[in-house]
């Protein structure tokens, strides 16, 4: 299976380094302008810090080799590091919340928003190119970690352009309610990022089946490897991160020999690693 160039180690590497860059970026938006919704913005920053850096040490983790103890691997990993994400993207919710609230009860006209403008401009742009590295490694390396974060920073691009359009508008017409409106955007959108992390850490956690396509593809390289007398069951199938493993029945009439059972057996198991996966096959009588 083709691999990306960069590992999801390295990707996530880059997202913590730029993390850091960004989150200065966005808190000198906040702190030339005064605006609430660049301050969201700059809160929801430091959740991709803290994620970047704990989705780092678990792909980490996630890639040490199976041991005696853990024979099937240490993949799980990555969830915790998806469900951590979505408490963190939670937390900063409630704090944008309560900001919003801050400034409804005290509210005060906005700084001159140039400046922070640019420096909002250049965070997103800086967002966008590592969140489409980290969507493509983590896709190539099946990692969710990787990927997720990846997600999360693409959805931070467009929060960081619904924010800089809001408080753009609050200055030029002085309506501070678009400034608000802009941070409850925010808000709300957290919200969704992170119910839907926590949703794809459950799913791991229970042992989610690959993706339809995956199973179709396998299926098809099966198929290819049957004779007569000796036929696959279904494909029962089970992710541990970027780890992922199969069971199938072959399924032999008293006509085809142990010999070519075996043949047929060991070839699937490298159709399955050619696939990146590790595959069992059970060798069944076909009434059984």
């Amino acid at each position: 299976m083709k691999r990306h160039a960069i590992t999801p180690a390295q990707a996530l590497a880059l997202s913590l380094t730029a993390a850091l860059a960004i989150v200065a970026l966005k808190w000198g938006a906040w702190w030339t302008t005064g605006s609430v919704g660049f301050l969201s913005d700059a809160l929801h920053s430091l959740v991709n810090v803290a994620g970047a850096g704990f989705a780092w040490l678990m792909v980490l983790f996630a890639r040490r080799p199976p041991s005696a103890a853990y024979p099937f691997g240490y993949g799980k990993a990555e969830y915790f590091s998806a469900a951590f994400e979505g408490g963190l993207i939670a937390a900063a919710a409630a704090g944008i919340l309560f900001a919003v609230g801050e400034r409804i009860a005290h509210p005060h006209v906005l700084a001159p928003l140039g400046t922070g403008t640019g420096l909002s401009v250049l965070a997103a742009c800086l967002n966008l190119a590592v969140a489409r590295v980290l969507i493509r490694v983590g896709r190539a390396h099946h990692s969710l970690a990787t990927e997720g974060d990846g997600r999360h920073l693409m959805a931070d691009v467009w929060i960081t352009a619904g924010v800089i359009l809001g408080v753009g508008a609050a200055g030029l017409t002085g309506w501070l309610w678009l400034d608000i409106a802009a941070a409850l955007l925010v808000a709300v959108n957290l919200i969704r990022v992170g119910w839907l992390l926590v949703s794809r850490s459950l799913a791991g956690l229970l042992d989610a089946a690959w993706p339809g396509e995956d199973i179709e593809r396998m299926q098809v390289r099966l198929r290819a490897l049957e004779s007569q007398g000796a036929s696959f069951g279904p494909l029962r199938t089970r992710r541990s991160g970027a780890w992922r493993f199969a069971t199938v029945e072959l399924r032999v009439s008293p006509g085809c020999t142990v010999e070519r059972a075996d043949a047929i057996a060991k070839s699937a198991e490298r159709e399955a690693s050619e696939e990146g996966a590790a595959l069992l096959v059970r060798i069944v009588p076909a009434d059984a």
